[in-house]
C-alpha cells in the first residue's frame, strides 16, 4: 500500500526520523513560509539550507544547519554533494529539511533532489512555498495578471541548460506577463532574445530586488532601456524581472518589512 504524506509527518506537524522534508522558503521574509514548513523547522533534526533563505529561520534553531549556499556561480557544495548529503543523514536516522528558497520545484532543482532520494529508498515530502515568481512581483505590488491587460504569465529561467541554451520565452503577445527568474547576468542576452521575438521595444518591464527584504527596490523602464537602466541603477541579484504592461501597475503599495 501507498504511503500517504500524513504517515510522513507526525503529530502537531513534526518531523519524522529518516525523512528528509523540501520546504519552499517563500520569497523573502521569514514569516513568507507556510505553516506546514515552519513545523518541520521547528522539530527537524538537521536544517540544510540555501543563501536564499531568510537566515532568521533557521538562526535560532536548536538543531544542526548546513549552508550549501547556492547562488547563481557560488555553490558551497556541488548539486551532487547536496545529494549524497541528503541521503547520508536520511541514513543516519536524522530528520532533514532541505530548506531551499521561494519553491522548491519551481527552477529550484527541488524535484532533481526528490527523484534522487527515490533512487535511493530515502522518504521524501515536498512542501510548497510561496514562489519568488508571483511572490516577488507581488511584494512590489505588481500583479501578475490583471483584467483587461494580462491573462495569462510564463516563468522562464535565466539559465537554460538545452544544449543551444536558448531561452524559452513564448511568442509575443499583448496580454501575456513574462517573468525572469535569476536574469541579472544574462541580461543582455535575454532583452535581444525578446527583441528578436518582436516584443515591442516600449514594453513596460520591472525589476524587483530582494523582493520581501529590507532592502527590496524596484526599478521600472522599457524593454528598450532595461539594460541601460540596469547599469545605472547598479542592478544586482537576487531579482526578478516582469516584461508585459502589468509591469506598469502598482496595484497596492509595496511591501516593506
Amino acid at each position: 500500500m501507498t504511503e500517504t504524506r500524513e504517515r510522513w509527518i507526525g503529530d502537531a506537524g513534526c518531523a519524522l526520523p529518516g525523512v528528509v522534508y523540501l520546504v519552499g522558503a517563500g520569497p523573502g521574509a521569514a514569516d513568507l513560509i507556510t505553516l506546514r514548513g515552519y513545523r518541520l523547522l521547528q522539530s527537524c533534526d538537521v536544517v540544510v539550507f540555501d543563501s536564499l533563505a531568510d537566515d532568521r529561520l533557521h538562526n535560532e534553531l536548536s538543531c544542526d544547519k548546513i549552508d550549501v549556499g547556492k547562488r547563481a556561480g557560488h555553490h558551497k557544495l556541488s548539486q551532487d554533494q547536496i545529494n549524497s548529503l541528503l541521503v547520508d543523514l536520511s541514513q543516519q536516522g536524522k530528520s532533514v529539511v532541505r530548506l531551499k528558497g521561494g519553491d522548491p520545484f519551481v527552477l529550484g532543482r527541488g524535484s532533481e533532489e526528490a527523484a534522487w532520494l527515490a533512487d535511493h529508498g530515502v522518504r521524501c515530502l515536498a512542501v510548497p512555498g510561496v514562489s519568488s515568481s508571483v511572490g516577488g512581483p507581488l511584494l512590489a505590488g505588481i500583479p501578475v495578471t490583471h483584467r483587461g491587460l494580462a491573462d495569462a504569465f510564463c516563468v522562464v529561467s535565466a539559465h537554460p541548460r538545452g544544449t543551444d541554451r536558448s531561452f524559452s520565452f513564448p511568442a509575443y503577445h499583448p496580454q501575456m506577463t513574462v517573468v525572469v527568474l535569476m536574469g541579472v547576468h544574462a541580461l543582455q542576452r535575454w532583452q535581444q532574445a525578446l527583441i528578436a521575438l518582436k516584443y515591442p521595444g516600449e514594453i513596460p518591464v520591472a525589476f524587483v530586488t530582494w523582493a520581501g527584504r529590507p532592502q527590496q527596490r524596484t526599478l521600472r523602464t522599457t524593454l528598450e532601456a532595461c539594460v541601460r537602466d540596469a547599469a545605472t541603477h547598479g542592478l544586482s541579484a537576487p531579482t526578478v524581472a516582469v516584461i508585459g504592461q502589468v509591469a506598469a501597475l502598482e496595484a497596492v503599495p509595496p511591501y516593506h518589512p
